[in-house]
């Protein structure tokens, strides 16, 4: 057994013991191939908690300062995450995050670039040009009630199915931002097909 298998089977008890944790569509996660998966973002739990519930594993970016954090850093670096210093360059993280994904491994990435707990961040196309680049598909992620993790309330990850970006060109910044798009909805459709209107 890996470190990365045995942190995300104690994660998901963890999980599944403190927020009673459900995954559902875990069978629309392609299992071979370079893949993107893209989650909003409300708690620091998102990360390990995303990575337990998913079928493959899960490489992704998450702010440095995390990192430094006890107990959560560790946790987050041996389920996969890798750091990324959101006031300097991104180039270095775009740069690992390729190697992955030409190597046939799944990123993770949260586009809204950090927490966002009232919904007001706009997403980034960093996703989508990840897909773009190393013509993967995005798998839209939701997850809901981390947000309420303190209060112990329920935790539900929902995998939707896979977007892909046009095959047959290159990408346009226009395509970028329109994939963008399509994928924060696809989000909010998971949100609503798990919590309908219920805040998380």
């Amino acid at each position: 057994m890996t470190l990365y298998d045995f942190a995300k089977g104690l994660i998901w008890i963890v999980g599944r013991t403190l927020w009673r944790l459900r995954a559902y569509g875990t069978e629309n996660v392609p299992m071979t191939g370079p893949l993107v998966v893209a989650c909003n973002h409300v708690s620091n739990l998102d990360p390990p908690l995303m990575g337990s519930c998913c079928p493959r594993r899960i490489s992704y970016m998450a702010k440095k300062e995390l990192f430094a954090i006890p107990v959560l850093g560790p946790a987050i670096a041996a389920v996969g995450a890798y750091p990324v210093d959101r006031e300097g360059s991104a180039r270095a993280a775009i740069k690992k995050s390729l190697e992955i994904l030409t190597a046939g491994g799944c990123v993770g990435i949260f586009p809204e670039g950090g927490r966002n707990m009232h919904g007001d961040k706009e997403a980034r196309t960093g996703a989508a040009l990840l897909a773009s680049l190393a013509h993967a598909p995005v798998v839209p992620v939701y997850i809901g009630g981390s947000g309420q993790a303190a209060r112990l309330h329920q935790i539900k990850v929902a995998f939707g199915k896979p977007l892909w970006l046009p095959q047959d060109r290159k990408a346009t910044r226009e395509d970028l931002a329109k994939f963008t798009e399509d994928v924060m909805a696809a989000i909010g459709a998971l949100r609503e097909s798990i919590d309908g209107n219920s805040q998380s």
